[in-house]
């Protein structure tokens, strides 16, 4: 049996790199630990950050900061050692957004075929390999998982095999992909947890555990989205309908051009606007052919044939399309686009551009709208924080906010995980709760 040792409250401390505004710094804060030094390269990210955490962050490019994260960082720590480097370097070059992007820049020309972002694991490894960290948490998309770096000169490595290689045998770990619906998120989001440890009660816990971090016992039942948000006030994406800010500063949704609002308050619960049916009153055809995507050389597209009109009766069907010298003409969208969410299912994963009825999967299940703002950080479980969407005592941008949310990850599940790390180790905090106005539990959603 290994013998725990106690340290004084809030002496376990934490490293947070590539924070962005800090959403996921929140579960880290909440679990007991104390961040004591954080790193973003966006200024604005940098901003709101500092509005709402008080511990320190560099700003600017972790390959030029590396040395000075470590020295601050050591400084910071004083004799205490560090316990966990949380790291969640940028995944649009891994994501399959990103590659389908990617791919398409390479075919172009207009950019190389290695995307620089994904080496960004190199400077993380070399701030861990100096501090030594009892935990390395490392966040990214599932696609992580097989991506290939360039290390030195021509030679590339597997991304986690390079952690693994770069931490030394005196760590263990692995890469494991986490459902986010089963641990009481109300998303549909997979992300690619990679965890390693030191610690020697830890790697007996791994080993107990069949060799993964994730137990049975960390689980919660799936939080459909009826659940999350059905008893919010409703809101509609017309002007003087579209916020209801005496119920929640943020909750309010952009207002919808009324050819948009057609195509969405005749769209069905989990169904798409492509699928849309006529609306004369004389034909009512509900029989026209809906949408479907089809593959041409490899790639899956749109397929052009969805009819316009009514197959019937010649109407013009309330479906995504413009109006141009020739009529109208159907918009391209795959499946996803313009489709409502299921009520008795967790939402969809959020992305930046939940604020748009055209991106995938982002209409409301039943109001012709998208999700609010505030439902949003409900979703993504950052209403469970405090947390201000504003500089200086003014909020930024909605769309500001649609990015910060859409990248980032929700930090319920970072607190679970880190809140495991502490109950697997084999030092303890003498007192685990949270402390500070940015981790403040408020319970909201």
């Amino acid at each position: 049996m290994l013998m725990m040792q106690s340290q004084s409250a809030h002496s376990l401390k934490a490293l947070s790199l590539f924070s962005s505004a800090g959403i996921g710094d929140l579960g880290v804060i909440a679990s007991g630990l104390q961040l004591v030094m954080a790193n973003e390269l966006l200024s604005q990210r940098v901003s709101l950050y500092r509005e709402n955490f008080e511990h320190d962050i560099l700003e600017g490019d972790i390959w030029q900061l590396k040395q000075q994260i470590v020295t601050s960082t050591t400084d910071a720590l004083g004799e205490d050692e560090l316990f966990l480097l949380y790291a969640t370097p940028p995944c649009q070059g891994m994501s399959s957004n990103g590659m389908g992007k990617l791919k398409s820049e390479i075919s172009f020309g207009r950019r190389d075929t290695e995307d620089q972002r994904n080496r960004l694991i190199i400077p993380t490894m070399d701030i861990a390999v100096k501090l030594k960290p009892r935990w390395v948490l490392l966040e990214n998309v599932p696609g992580m998982e097989r991506t290939a770096i360039r290390t030195t000169g021509e030679q590339t490595v597997n991304i986690i095999d390079y952690v693994s290689e770069r931490l030394g045998e005196e760590y263990e770990g692995k890469a494991e992909v986490v459902a986010c619906e089963d641990y009481g998120i109300p998303q549909r989001r997979k992300r690619l947890i990679t965890i390693f440890t030191r610690d020697p009660a830890a790697k007996e816990y791994f080993r107990a555990n069949g060799g993964s971090f994730f137990t049975a016992e960390m689980r919660e039942p799936r939080r459909t989205l009826r659940e999350a948000i059905g008893d919010f006030p409703p809101l509609d994406a017309r002007e003087g309908l579209n916020e209801a800010r005496d119920f929640h500063p943020y909750h309010y949704v952009p207002r919808m051009a009324e050819m948009k609002h057609l195509w969405v308050r005749h769209t069905k619960e989990g169904e798409t606007a492509f699928n849309n049916q006529c609306l004369n009153p004389s034909c009512l055809n509900q029989d026209n052919p809906g949408h479907e995507d089809v593959k041409v050389n490899g790639r899956w597209v749109s397929s052009k044939n969805i009819p316009i009109h009514c197959v019937k009766c010649g109407s013009l069907l309330p479906r995504p399309h413009v109006l141009d010298e020739s009529g109208p003409r159907l918009l391209k969208g795959f499946h996803s686009a313009y489709r409502r969410m299921k009520w008795d299912e967790p939402a969809r994963t959020l992305t930046q551009n939940f604020i748009y009825e055209a991106s995938d999967n982002k209409i409301h299940p039943s109001q012709n709208r998208v999700l609010s703002v505030y439902e949003a950080m409900v979703v993504q479980t950052i209403s469970r924080y405090r947390y201000k969407f504003s500089i200086g005592g003014a909020d930024i941008s909605t769309a500001k906010i649609a990015e910060v949310i859409g990248e980032s990850v929700p930090p319920y599940l970072i607190q679970k995980i880190c809140s495991m790390m502490l109950g697997c180790s084999s030092v303890r905090l003498t007192d685990p709760s949270p402390k500070g106005r940015p981790e403040e539990v408020l319970g909201l959603d």
